[in-house]
């Protein structure tokens, strides 16, 4: 008897378990399917290396275009068909038109061979430009023999007074040269790349080592308000005109 009632008490307790974890389920908040929420982060910035601007180089102003030119340089005769500007420097500390005019003569030439002098202030004004009578004629050079005499036959020949594989040309001669050469070019239609030295065109020296014919055609095509971009060619290497 005592057993009996003892599984009846134990019968009643698991009844009643299961009714107080039913009662505790009841309590407990329904199920979510929504995803969990996620705080969204600010978004970070991209660090970008600022690199600091060049250096402005000054510019140089160029100097004007050639106006004003002396009457000489521009020959009443009839244009010859030119191709180049030879320079030339006249090997010597001291000269002038006059005196290479004489130089040439004793050699068996008809008269001085170069177009132009541009003087050292030894016989002629430092940067005075003297006009031989070949340019008045508009008459063929006889400053650079060649072979096929193209120097001399379309070129016009400069001469600087002095000797520029000992010392520099003047200021005022370097002024000359690249005003008359920028008329020159501008006048004849003549490229940068066709003004050339002398040792440009047969083996010589002239118009010696500190003469930057690179800085010639640079400053003539200024002068000329021309473009002087583009590769320099070796004068012997262009085909004859």
């Amino acid at each position: 008897m005592a057993q009996r009632f003892a599984w009846i008490m134990l019968s009643l307790g698991l009844v009643a378990g299961c009714q107080h974890q039913a009662t505790s389920l009841d309590t407990l908040p329904h199920p979510s399917f929504d995803p969990p929420s996620i705080r969204s982060q600010p978004a970070q910035r991209e660090v970008v290396a600022v690199r600091p601007p060049p250096p402005v180089r000054p510019v140089r102003p160029a100097p004007p275009p050639v106006t004003n030119l002396p009457r000489e340089w521009v020959p009443a005769a009839a244009a010859r068909n030119w191709q180049w500007i030879v320079v030339h420097h006249s090997a010597t500390a001291t000269g002038g038109a006059a005196a290479f005019d004489r130089m040439h003569k004793a050699k068996g030439w008809d008269e001085l061979g170069y177009h132009f002098v541009i003087g050292n202030n030894s016989d002629t004004g430092d940067g005075q430009v003297e006009v031989g009578s070949r340019w008045t004629r508009q008459k063929w050079g006889a400053h650079t023999k060649t072979p096929d005499n193209r120097f001399n036959d379309y070129g016009i020949g400069i001469c600087l007074v002095g000797n520029f594989d000992d010392t520099r040309p003047t200021a005022a001669q370097m002024r000359s040269l690249a005003r008359l050469t920028g008329h020159l070019m501008r006048t004849y239609r003549i490229p940068a790349d066709h003004v050339v030295g002398h040792r440009d065109c047969k083996s010589t020296d002239c118009p010696g080592r500190h003469v930057n014919l690179a800085e010639v055609r640079r400053l003539a095509a200024q002068y000329a308000g021309l473009d002087s971009d583009g590769p320099v060619r070796a004068a012997a290497n262009i085909s004859r005109p």
